[in-house]
């Protein structure tokens, strides 16, 4: 998760300069595509056909579905909003996983671990700031995209242990690789030069790559144990942010970012407390 929790702001900023000049529906694309280009050459040597076979392939394409509800609605919303204000929107994608967690998976919760995902979303709210001047309504698009991937993360979990991490990632870029090409024609506009075509790739190669990682993880622990290690990622969007584009968050939004980490931390504290408490408790696989 830390790994991917690197590797994703990094396809940010790409995306984000990308967005200067091009449709957040080509962008979306060339993640998604890109994304099943490289695992494929990666994997199909090794796994052959193998690779497509799913025992779930209806949960896998609603999961990938989510992922591109996700990457297209973040990729528009970073047109307008600097980088490191949308990575700590998107910490809530953390609290959604943690709400989520009991009714699609069964891990309970508790009544503190419901106080603190309500406090979270005060830090969300502290973050978007709603009905001050400072509201964007680019932000309500992040928070679109963070509710998607908090379900995608949900269905990965459930889908670990199923199917490889492999054909996992692999699926998770179907509907927008394959689907967005009944949409691409009417948005499609030719790379203006080399490094618009290495930033297209790279777009997917670390997305693909960062995928793989979540995939990996949430075959080892439990969906409101992982979520919040992605934290991580908003000190990388901060730092891309900072080198490509000269964006720093400002104070009332660390504030409210260091409200949904802490909110989140407990939570993922709290349910590792009770697995080590509990004996013989072991990470489904």
């Amino acid at each position: 998760m830390l790994v991917a929790g690197t590797l994703f702001p990094v396809m940010g900023g790409f995306a984000k300069l990308l967005g200067q000049d091009y449709s957040s529906f080509q962008i979306s694309w060339a993640r998604a595509f890109g994304h099943i280009i490289f695992l494929s050459a990666l994997f199909l040597p090794r796994m052959g056909l193998s690779l497509f076979r799913s025992r779930r392939p209806g949960l896998q394409l609603f999961r990938s579905a989510m992922l591109f509800t996700s990457n297209l609605n973040f990729f528009f919303a970073i047109k307008f909003i600097p980088l490191g204000k949308a990575a700590a929107i998107s910490l809530a994608a953390p609290l959604i996983v943690a709400a989520l967690a009991w009714p699609m998976l069964g891990e309970r919760t508790t009544r503190a671990r419901v106080i603190a995902l309500l406090v979270g979303f005060v830090g969300v709210v502290v973050v978007i700031r709603p009905g001050t001047a400072l509201f964007h309504w680019a932000s309500v698009f992040v928070v679109i995209s963070a509710t998607a991937y908090g379900v995608y993360q949900i269905l990965t979990r459930r889908i670990a242990g199923i199917d490889t991490p492999e054909t996992s990632a692999l699926f998770s870029a179907f509907v927008g690789g394959f689907g967005m090409l009944l949409v691409l024609p009417f948005v499609w506009q030719t790379p203006a030069s080399l490094l618009d075509v290495g930033l297209f790739i790279g777009v997917g190669i670390f997305g693909a790559l960062g995928h793989y990682c979540v995939a990996h993880a949430f075959g080892y622990a439990p969906a409101n144990v992982l979520s919040p290690f992605q934290y991580f990622q908003l000190l990388g969007s901060v730092t891309v942010g900072w080198l490509l584009f000269a964006e720093f968050p400002d104070v009332t939004t660390w504030i409210g970012a260091a409200v949904i980490v802490g909110s989140g931390l407990y939570t993922g504290w709290s349910q590792t407390g009770k697995r080590a408490a509990r004996p013989g408790g072991g990470t489904r696989g």
